[in-house]
């Protein structure tokens, strides 16, 4: 098969021609019909991510079809249209016995723990408890979408923040994870405020739900501006980035008992970020983390998919061929692309 790999961290890639992946015994081989490009892909590339083993193929936001089962899947068969968490479960851990999975013990992670989805074709281990069908009604490239960025924001938003309408949620950065986590908050009824450092970003989240929006490289006081518009302070505020300044600002911003959901990633030298504690003791804030969503949660937000409530759609900036990707998975630090970037040609 035709992949992207890395041989070394921070060094350019290459497309090769590789074996051909096989399924274990309780896992599948899947076709790769759409991936995603997403910045923990870049995160991976630099090298911040422990279980990462090289030579290495990145990627895993995918949507594909079942090539072939290995002899213990019970729920599958070739041609399947599946999709699937970036976070896989075991099934038979502590976590995943109370129905946890995106927190496994032994999770598989395409893309980090085992070769990914930058390819024509990737095993995935764990099928009957990781795989979610497609609705034929959902195209290939939309459904790339759903298995990081977006299904994670809809976990922070539904199961962790509890966000209801008549809310005010702050969403700070408007790439993947900010405009996934402003279309679902919105579709919720919450009203949204959105941060950014580039008023392309801002006009697009305003297009995708966002009802007010602040400019950071112009605002000089990023959670006193968020406070005026909310009168008060948000009910939840997300840091859809991972930075110290944007993890500050949004629990800066919340008012009193708000909830401060941490989805971008904290990684190599902002692992540990300085926070507002004080604000965090005074205020009885909660602080909340999100690590994607579980394969069994996926019917609530594909009903709200179905019914036209999300349109993920909306989302894709642009799609690109498996070529393209060796140049453009460097440059994600840069920030420049507006909306979601998809492989969709191998």
């Amino acid at each position: 098969m035709k992949a992207a790999i890395y041989e070394n961290f921070g060094q350019p890639l290459t497309i090769q021609n590789v074996s051909d992946p096989a399924p274990r015994n309780n896992g599948v081989v899947i076709r790769v019909e759409a991936t995603g490009m997403c910045r923990s892909d870049w995160h991976g590339w630099m090298g911040h991510d422990p279980d990462i083993r090289l030579p290495h193929v990145p990627g895993h936001e995918l949507a594909g079809t079942v090539e072939e089962t290995g002899s213990e899947v019970l729920l599958w068969k070739k041609g399947d249209r599946v999709t699937l968490p970036f976070v896989c479960g075991c099934g038979t851990c502590p976590q995943c016995a109370t129905g946890n999975h995106q927190v496994c013990d032994r999770q598989f992670q395409p893309g980090f723990t085992h070769w990914g989805s930058f390819a024509q074709y990737v095993a995935i281990d764990y099928a009957d408890i990781n795989l979610v069908r497609l609705p034929e009604d959902i195209d290939y490239v939309s459904a790339a979408s759903l298995g990081c960025r977006f299904s994670t924001s809809f976990r922070a938003i539904v199961a962790q923040g509890k966000v209801s309408a008549g809310q005010w949620v702050a969403v700070h950065g408007c790439g993947g994870v900010g405009l996934s986590a402003i279309m679902i908050a919105s579709a919720l009824g919450a009203h949204v405020v959105a941060v950014d450092i580039q008023r392309e970003k801002l006009a697009f989240a305003r297009s995708v739900g966002a009802g007010a929006v602040v400019n950071a490289s112009e605002a000089g006081d990023v959670a006193g501006a968020v406070m005026e518009i909310t009168k008060g302070g948000a009910h939840v505020s997300i840091d859809a980035l991972g930075s110290p300044k944007t993890c500050f600002n949004s629990i800066s911003n919340l008012r009193k008992r708000g909830k401060h959901l941490q989805i971008g990633l904290m990684l190599a030298g902002h692992r540990h970020p300085p926070i507002p504690m004080d604000r965090i003791i005074a205020n009885e804030l909660e602080i909340l983390g999100c690590h994607g969503m579980q394969a069994h949660e996926y019917d609530a937000m594909l009903d709200m998919v179905a019914c036209g409530k999300l349109q993920p759609q909306k989302l894709i900036g642009k799609t690109i061929r498996l070529e393209d990707a060796i140049r453009e998975l460097p440059n994600m630090n840069q920030f420049g692309a507006i909306g979601v970037t998809v492989i969709d040609k191998f």
